[in-house]
């Protein structure tokens, strides 16, 4: 899928440093996927996934050794959204920083559209 304004998602560095990480432990060719189901306590959740395939209508972000794949319906709620990686005091978790989400849980882990 080509890469428009409209539908940009972009990876931060250390979010790509920690995904490339993470797949370097998995099989060659290994890639994340990240998708919007429903669930969570605010109705929406993303879900991440170390998959081997892509599908025709993925849109697909290459960065420092990592690969990123994104469903085009997942695609349409995430448009406009940065994928970081954050180590705190609390933990590490990645989050994503979503335009669109006008609310969220408490735990941080689902969000409303």
């Amino acid at each position: 899928m080509t890469e428009t304004l409209e539908n940009q998602v972009t990876v931060s560095d250390r979010a790509a440093k920690r995904i490339a990480k993470i797949l370097s432990k998995e099989a060659d060719g290994s890639m994340l996927r990240i998708s919007v189901e429903g669930g969570g306590c605010s109705g929406l959740q993303y879900k991440y996934d170390v998959v081997d395939t892509r599908e025709s209508d993925d849109f697909v972000i290459e960065r420092a050794g990592a690969v990123v794949l994104i469903d085009s319906v997942s695609l349409q709620y995430m448009s406009g959204s940065e994928v970081d990686f954050v180590d705190d005091l609390i933990g590490q978790a990645f989050q994503i920083n979503n335009p669109h989400a006008v609310a969220g849980c408490g735990c941080g882990t689902s969000f409303t559209i």
